[in-house]
């Protein structure tokens, strides 16, 4: 009874302040307790006796916790027990080119390594949980099977109406449709158009492709020049035939499923209508009188002269 009274006086005091650990994956009860007493959250030996006495059967599960001030052993092993880690998060937009996903990990202080450019359209934009201290190179390891599972579902959807005959041209199609229209109702209408383009070997003419090999999907932050409409690239889709030599993004899941189901209609036209949508024309007179419509409402709001 004397031992029994001495382990639990050990095991009754609480965290002078707060304090974040890292429990990694395999860690016995012995090495969580020596990571809290380096936090200065409790000392493993209480840590340990409190475990070993009232711990019951309910393993420590790895991730990062915020130890508050004032919890005692039995507090933070119920934590650890259970699972409520510090939810940090890295979000990658639709749409985001590869050169920026890395800049992004780059810039998160808490992950550590550095990464090259992934390949453009293996990233699967998202919101990704990390830990303090993990390696960048397994957060990127984490978008790409995300991309790798949720294609593969998608790629299995697809219908007959696909000009894609494999995953390069889905994810290189899918990146010019999350590029050419932000609204989500617009986008299989788009593809549609881009499929009907193909279908009868006319140019795609998405002006994406143009500013991509110039700053790797980076905002051009200026008008495109006529030497670049013109120029003879991989990419220019104003200038060659057919999908371009690969993504200019990471599509996200809607717009790849949109160019795996593209919407049946006769549309080979659009252009922008001022509001973050576009107007869709089958014959080039209309689409013509579409532009000079789009041109008015530019010189209006002193965009044009």
């Amino acid at each position: 009874m004397a031992m029994m009274a001495l382990l639990l006086a050990a095991c009754s005091g609480g965290a002078p302040r707060d304090a974040e650990v890292v429990i990694p994956p395999g860690a016995s009860i012995a090495r969580a307790g020596e990571i809290l007493e380096q936090a200065g959250a409790v000392s493993a030996a209480s840590f340990r006796n409190h475990a070993r006495l009232f711990g019951g059967g309910d393993p420590i599960k790895p991730g990062e916790y915020r130890i508050k001030k004032g919890m005692d052993a039995g507090d933070i092993l119920s934590l650890l027990q259970s699972g409520k880690t510090i939810q940090r998060l890295v979000m990658i937009p639709e749409g985001m080119p590869s050169i920026m996903v890395r800049d992004r990990l780059m810039a998160e202080p808490r992950l550590k390594g550095d990464i090259p450019v992934p390949a453009e359209g293996s990233i699967l934009p998202d919101s990704y949980a990390f830990t303090t201290g993990e390696t960048r190179a397994a957060v990127v390891a984490r978008m790409q099977a995300a991309m790798d599972k949720a294609f593969a579902e998608l790629w299995a959807k697809r219908t007959p109406r696909t000009a894609a005959k494999d995953r390069g041209e889905a994810l290189t199609l899918a990146s010019i449709v999350e590029k050419e229209t932000s609204v989500p109702s617009e986008r299989r209408t788009v593809a549609g158009v881009y499929t009907n383009r193909l279908a009868v070997g006319m140019k795609l003419q998405a002006d994406p492709t143009i500013i991509y090999p110039i700053t790797k999907g980076k905002p051009l932050g200026r008008r495109i020049l006529r030497s670049e409409i013109l120029a003879v690239n991989d990419y220019n889709t104003y200038s060659m035939i057919g999908l371009p030599k690969g993504p200019i993004a990471n599509p996200g899941k809607a717009s790849i499923a949109a160019v795996l189901d593209p919407e049946a209609n006769d549309y080979l036209y659009f252009v922008a209508k001022g509001d973050g949508g576009h107007i869709f024309a089958r014959t080039l007179a209309e689409h013509n009188a579409n532009v000079q419509k789009w041109y008015a409402l530019r010189r209006e709001r002193g965009e044009m002269e």
